[in-house]
């Protein structure tokens, strides 16, 4: 794998396709390697990755694809799940992803003879975000432009649904919040719902449209993060339902927000997937200007590495990675 400075990315991976979601496994799978999976046209490919930011025998990066799964139709969004696990024997890959024919498929592999895919019936829109319950596994949330967040369990039953007011662009399950789901909709409304009562507990507002993308950060419960028109906007959650802080970033509009898995204070935004590049940037809360700025050929998706200050995006037939600083 090559260091590729041209566009200044840190790496690349040649992809047989144009990748349209890619996201490293958030999880810890009990292998010294990280996880990655990538979405293309009829395929999801699931492989490994190891830098040498976290092992001095490694030159530059290591990649390696553990397996190749038919998907048949062009894949939008991948989730891991927390019971995929590297060092089992047989090891278990789980994940699911979201289809443009608005289904739901929870694919489980041993690398081996064991291929089995389920397929999820329910929305009657395009899925826009799909994640985990973050500690057992046990059960997938959905949103869609259906104006829908729905949970299911691993046969594919509904566990519970929530009416929202627009389209559901984000979903996240935090591992110190079980009992939580955050819903982000595209009216720029950001809502928690407690899963007992199945009742919503706290609204957040952007007052801006149109909210694209939200993510809730690993690091620090309290914190909100998202993007909506060209801006990228922070909440405190004890603080007030409005922004503590914004700026605007995205020249066209932006399009993706993810917090970095080992940092508070660090996130990136992507701005719209355009005619020739899209950019990417990382920022700091500590810093007034971006601290790193990328270009990736029409990228899209956007994953951060469990343990290392390093983002993907997608792209065309490449897989593009940026180290930043902590």
């Amino acid at each position: 794998m090559k260091q590729d400075s041209t566009r200044n990315t840190s790496y690349t991976v040649d992809c047989e396709d144009y990748v349209h979601v890619v996201k490293f496994n958030p999880f810890d799978s009990g292998d010294s390697c990280s996880l990655i999976a990538y979405g293309g046209n009829n395929y999801v490919v699931v492989g490994t990755c190891r830098f040498q930011e976290e092992d001095a025998e490694v030159e530059g990066m290591q990649y390696k694809t553990l397996r190749t799964f038919h998907h048949g139709i062009r894949v939008d969004a991948i989730a891991w799940s927390p019971e995929t696990r590297l060092d089992a024997i047989p090891p278990q890959i789980r994940f699911c992803t979201a289809a443009s024919d608005r289904k739901l498929r929870l694919f489980t592999s041993d690398l081996q003879d064991k291929n089995e895919f389920k397929t999820f019936d329910g929305h009657s829109d395009y899925i826009n975000d799909l994640v985990f319950a973050p500690n057992e596994g046990q059960e997938i949330a959905s949103v869609s432009d259906d104006h829908t967040c729905r949970v299911w369990d691993l046969e594919g039953n509904e566990k519970a649904h929530f009416v929202l007011r627009s389209p559901g662009m984000s979903v996240c399950w935090h591992p110190e919040e079980a009992f939580k789901l955050m819903v982000a909709e595209k009216n720029g409304t950001i809502r928690f719902y407690d899963l007992i009562t199945q009742q919503a507990i706290l609204s957040l507002e952007c007052e801006q449209t149109p909210l694209m993308s939200a993510d809730w950060c690993l690091k620090n419960t309290l914190k909100i993060g998202a993007v909506a028109g060209s801006d990228w906007l922070i909440w405190d959650i004890t603080r007030s339902s409005y922004p503590q802080d914004k700026r605007p970033v995205h020249v066209d509009r932006a399009r993706l927000f993810r917090w970095s898995r080992v940092n508070e204070n660090l996130f990136a935004t992507t701005g719209y997937p355009g005619k020739t590049t899209t950019q990417l940037l990382v920022h700091h809360l500590g810093h007034p200007q971006p601290i790193l700025s990328g270009t990736a050929a029409v990228g899209s998706g956007l994953t951060w590495h469990r343990t290392l200050p390093l983002c993907a995006v997608g792209g065309d037939h490449k897989i593009f990675f940026w180290v930043t600083e902590m």
